[in-house]
């Protein structure tokens, strides 16, 4: 009987640790996103902040959740604010973004980067550094790149070749960055999807 009774405990405590977790404010949380160790899955960990769903990078920064496609295994992030007349991005002191390379999580490659700020070292990398590069555009057309006019720039598409799991800025290398995602030749600065989709690994 007693074991009996253990059994039905252990199944309803798998069951329950099934479940999608509540709405964050207006968000859904879609299993296996957890916000707590009642719902969804521990290792898919994101978080409530005054009814605003949020991702932590391994540094502690948290970063606003802007889409969920659970079907997909994606969530979409904001991208950093860049500071006004600084153009160094807010998660500056934590090094940008940085996933546990032993997480679910990685970021996808859908996502085209652009450096701003950065110094002379960045041209002896395979990025367009170029002045047709689309970072210009950004600085030039977009209010949030503007303190970021006259400095080196560089663009790249995050993809399988460099690491999925960070994008660096630094204080002596670049000091601020933007992304969008899934960016289409010709699509003009106003239809930029501005964001940093991250990719999960389903759960076992």
């Amino acid at each position: 009987m007693v074991f009996l009774f253990l059994l039905l405990l252990i199944s309803v405590t798998c069951a329950s640790a099934l479940e999608a977790c509540p709405k964050c404010g207006s968000t859904n949380v879609p299993y296996p996103l957890s916000t707590n160790t009642n719902c969804g899955n521990p290792k898919y960990r994101v978080y409530c902040n005054n009814k605003i769903l949020e991702f932590m990078s391994t540094e502690g920064f948290n970063y606003k959740i802007l889409s969920i496609n659970p079907s997909a295994h994606k969530l979409t992030i904001s991208p950093p604010v860049i500071q006004e007349n600084s153009c160094q991005s807010s998660d500056l002191a934590f090094g940008g973004l940085k996933l546990d390379e032993n997480s679910p999580f990685n970021i996808s490659s859908h996502n085209t980067v652009m450096l701003l700020n950065c110094s002379e070292n960045i041209l002896l990398s395979p990025l367009n550094c170029s002045s047709n590069s689309l970072c210009r555009q950004f600085e030039e057309k977009v209010v949030e790149g503007s303190g970021c006019k006259n400095t080196l720039c560089c663009t790249y598409l995050k993809d399988s070749a460099m690491t999925s799991h960070r994008i660096r800025v630094r204080v002596g290398g670049c000091t601020a960055y933007t992304s969008v995602v899934d960016l289409k030749p010709g699509d003009s600065v106003e239809s930029w999807n501005y964001g940093i989709e991250l990719q999960w690994l389903p759960p076992n």
